[in-house]
């Protein structure tokens, strides 16, 4: 799919999933889950997941863990896909 398509379907993309005081350990399973059934998942990283780390570290443990590529963060979001 070409890039600007691709910008505009992450940006129109609804973060599902959370990641808040549990940290990446608590969502792995569910992300793993949802990039079964579809190719982009935006996932928003809560302060209480941040202390004393980014959101870009978070992403890349996160992406780690299920397999996947971060392909954008941004604020305290993150997009992945498989």
């Amino acid at each position: 799919m070409p890039d600007t398509d691709r910008q505009r379907r992450i940006h129109e993309l609804d973060a599902t999933l959370r990641v808040g005081k549990g940290g990446v350990d608590s969502v792995v399973d569910e992300l793993d889950s949802q990039l079964e059934s579809t190719d982009l998942v935006k996932v928003k990283f809560l302060r209480s997941a941040r202390g004393g780390t980014t959101s870009e570290e978070l992403a890349e443990a996160l992406a780690e863990r299920t397999n996947a590529e971060v392909v954008q963060t941004r604020g305290h979001t993150g997009v992945f896909q498989r």
